[in-house]
């Protein structure tokens, strides 16, 4: 394929996976809440697989892009990481605002890895039926998989306002918690930093590819 034929290749296979990967963990999120009491995102529309509702211009599409970019054009294979524009939660509308903050950020990673078990799966049955290893389907699966463990991991990290950091703030005592949750104004630095220091990519490597690896042999 010619180099445009290859970019367009390349978006194909990330952007699928990757615009259901945002959309239903944001989606997952606002169904949760209302399940626990707080109807804000359904009354926002926000409750939805249509991926305009959820779609952040620089965390859906000009960062991912620009990984997928680069990557078509230095041969890399950096998984594009991204986020969508936040589901709105009132946890204080929430039956046990504390205790129902757990569920509610952890719908987001536990939709991320049912979907990484869905491609993974993918995976597997075209393995089992011998399918050619370069197919388009394969890729695809591949791709939906990196992306899902990815973002997984990446929300899982216990730095307030990500998804890890809601759960630790449900999980700690009150006074721990109340400290904790103060880091959530800088939040966005601290992951800034983080890939800067390339910790991020160790994450992928050390514990994303290795949970990839179980998905795909156990199914």
């Amino acid at each position: 394929m010619g180099g445009m034929q290859n970019l367009i290749y390349d978006v194909a296979i990330w952007a699928i996976p990757v615009v259901l990967a945002i959309t239903l963990h944001e989606a997952a999120h606002g169904y949760v809440a209302r399940l626990f009491g707080d109807p804000t995102a359904h009354l926002m529309g926000r409750i939805t697989l249509n991926p305009l509702k959820h779609i952040d211009p620089l965390g859906t599409l000009l960062i991912p892009g620009g990984i997928v970019l680069m990557n078509a054009m230095t041969g890399a294979s950096f998984p594009p990481f991204g986020w969508a524009k936040p589901v709105p939660v009132d946890f204080g509308r929430l039956r046990k605002p504390k205790a129902d903050m757990l569920w509610v950020a952890a719908a987001g990673p536990a939709s991320n890895l049912l979907q990484a078990i869905v491609w993974a799966g993918l995976i597997g049955f075209l393995i089992r039926v011998q399918a050619s290893l370069d197919s388009f389907w394969f890729d695809l699966a591949k791709r939906g998989m990196q992306v899902n463990v990815m973002l997984m991991l990446l929300n899982l990290i216990p730095i307030p306002p990500l998804d890890g950091g809601r759960i630790a703030v449900s999980l700690l005592p009150m006074r721990q918690a109340l400290v904790w949750s103060r880091i959530e104004p800088y939040g966005f630095f601290i992951l800034i930093g983080l890939l800067y220091v390339h910790v991020l990519d160790y994450l992928y490597v050390y514990v994303g590819i290795p949970i990839m690896q179980f998905l795909v042999g156990w199914l």
